[in-house]
């Protein structure tokens, strides 16, 4: 079916991706410029990387700035770079080290925490300005969707690091959409919490944990939907937050784990 600009969800709105070149992140980055957004790609990958090049190549309105973002002088930079309005925040840049709580290195530990929720912070801290210049000139709020996990809810063995930086992560969303209404600063911030879902990152995860390679698999076999999901599926969750379409949602959690959490 073909969609003509006055339907596109998001038609004049800008985006930062972090995170932008994994799998979630790429899904998301698709749909937005889809939908009519112009779209920054964040990541740790220089700027004239092959990898660089075919996503943007792929994705055409759309640019790339290289960020680590538990840098507070990369937050500024990107700033300076993306300019004065910023209509949408995707905080989905994370790793996810496996291991022992017991032998868990605590470097590891301060690692995952830095870039799971020190990034989202950083990024709030930074861009508060941008997004609530754009939520004014637009009159609809900006919005800022930070890609949680359903480990913040439940527990997971040999997860303990990982858990943690997403409860945190699930907590600050609440606090600062708290924080931002009060102060009559139209910016949303809500959390959406994927279940397992195949990328990379949860498959290299699974693998990790299990010696015969196939925890991902069995996983979504005790999923009851009998599957795992698809990082397309994330992307049309996030597009639901990103957009007008949430204007009353904020401070919330959009969990998308096929059944997981009724467990």
């Amino acid at each position: 079916m073909s969609e003509t600009s006055a339907s596109l969800r998001l038609e004049g709105c800008c985006a930062l991706v972090t995170g932008a070149l994994g799998g979630i992140g790429m899904a998301i980055c698709r749909l937005f410029v889809e939908q009519g957004a112009k779209v920054w790609l964040a990541d740790l990958e220089p700027a004239d990387s092959e990898k660089v090049r075919l996503a943007l190549e792929q994705l055409g309105h759309a640019e790339y700035l290289r960020l680590d973002v538990t840098e507070r002088e990369d937050w500024d930079s990107a700033a300076a770079m993306i300019g004065d309005r910023l209509d949408i925040l995707i905080n989905n840049a994370g790793i996810a080290p496996t291991g022992e709580l017991e032998i868990l290195p605590l470097e590891q530990w301060q690692e995952v925490m830095a870039v799971n929720c020190q990034g989202a912070f950083l990024s709030l801290a930074t861009m508060s300005g941008q997004l609530a210049r754009a939520g004014t000139a637009s009159g609809r709020w900006a919005s800022v969707v930070n890609i949680s996990s359903i480990l913040a809810m439940v527990g997971m063995a040999q997860a303990s690091a990982y858990a943690a930086s997403k409860g945190a992560l699930r907590s600050l969303s609440k606090s600062a959409a708290m924080e931002f209404a009060q102060a009559g600063r139209p910016i949303r911030v809500n959390s959406l919490h994927p279940g397992f879902v195949e990328t990379d990152m949860t498959r290299a995860g699974s693998e990790a944990m299990s010696d015969a390679g196939n925890l991902l698999e069995t996983l979504g076999s005790e999923t009851p939907m009998g599957r795992v999901g698809t990082p397309e599926e994330i992307a049309y969750a996030a597009l639901f937050l990103a957009s007008n379409e949430s204007s009353f949602v904020t401070g919330s959690e959009l969990t998308v784990d096929g059944g997981w959490t009724t467990h």
